[in-house]
């Protein structure tokens, strides 16, 4: 079934998954690290299972950013069942906070430019903060994967895009940075329909500061607008999502065929918004499968 054309479930369905994807307790990280000074800029590093089949090789890296809509309420915390499900499975995992929610304000989304600068920053810093935390011997610097959540699917497709920026942007890279790829669950990754879709109660906006700045600030962060990249990207989205309707990820992927790029979507079909980041649902099989196509 195409992803466009199925029936959004019942509001109670969509909540029951909700209910289970934030019912696991938060799992503790074996280290934590800074990537600033400033408060928030941390990362959890998960150290990887051993490797099945006797691999000796160290294990690729897998940074993940929550969602959540750039909003205070949220952080890494929820996302850190998901975090310890891919350690499981084999991955080093970095599992990165930013700033989210306006000074005074926390209920908004975003903190501009903060969050950006944050999520530029911590990238940066993973390969060496990864092997300074578990060891050269865990992790392998050279094969780093991102992966997202909703809100954090936009910023991981961001953070691969820099390159693309101007050079006068503050957030631009002179290179690609050196990624195996991204896999973006459910991502928020083309802001002009989901701001026609109202994604988030306006989230988009808000991330932007409001109506008067979209002119300016919009180019800069709009992933649908930073294209192509030349770095492998992979969405996976379910297709009854209501919180993130698949429209947005199908106009990505349209923007990406545009430009001459082709994206790979994984549909899944009859699965809602937080099944991707659920521990218990069959769909994280889908999502670990996907990163380990990019990471191995």
């Amino acid at each position: 079934m195409a992803a466009d054309s199925a029936v959004p479930p019942p509001r109670s369905e969509a909540a029951a998954e909700e209910a289970s994807a934030f019912r696991h307790a938060p799992v503790p990280a074996d280290a934590t690290a800074r990537y600033g000074d400033q408060q928030g800029q941390l990362v959890d590093f998960y150290r990887p299972a051993p490797a099945r089949g006797g691999d000796a090789r160290p294990a690729p890296l897998v940074a993940v950013l929550h969602g959540g809509a750039w909003r205070a309420r949220y952080d890494r915390a929820h996302i850190s069942p998901l975090a310890a499900h891919l350690a499981r499975q084999g991955f080093a995992v970095a599992s990165v906070e930013y700033r989210t929610g306006a000074p005074g304000k926390a209920s908004a989304a975003g903190r501009w430019p903060d969050t950006f600068d944050d999520v530029a920053a911590a990238v940066d810093a993973l390969p060496a903060l990864a092997v300074q935390a578990l060891g050269a011997d865990q992790v392998d610097p050279r094969r780093v994967v991102l992966t997202g959540h909703s809100a954090g699917g936009h910023l991981a497709l961001w953070a691969a895009a820099r390159h693309v920026l101007p050079p006068e942007s503050r957030w631009h890279r002179p290179a690609p940075p050196p990624l195996r790829g991204v896999v973006a669950l459910a991502p928020i990754a083309d802001f002009t329909s989901a701001m026609r879709l109202r994604v988030c109660s306006d989230a988009v906006i808000e991330l932007l500061g409001g109506p008067d700045h979209l002119t300016a600030r919009l180019p800069h962060v709009d992933p649908a607008g930073l294209l192509p990249t030349g770095i492998p990207v992979t969405i996976v989205h379910g297709t009854t999502d209501i919180d993130v309707p698949p429209q947005v990820s199908h106009a990505y992927a349209r923007a990406a065929a545009a430009a001459g790029e082709e994206v790979v979507t994984a549909w899944l079909p009859g699965t809602g918004h937080f099944p991707l980041i659920d521990p218990s649902a069959p769909a994280v099989s889908a999502v670990a499968d996907e990163i380990a196509q990019l990471a191995w």
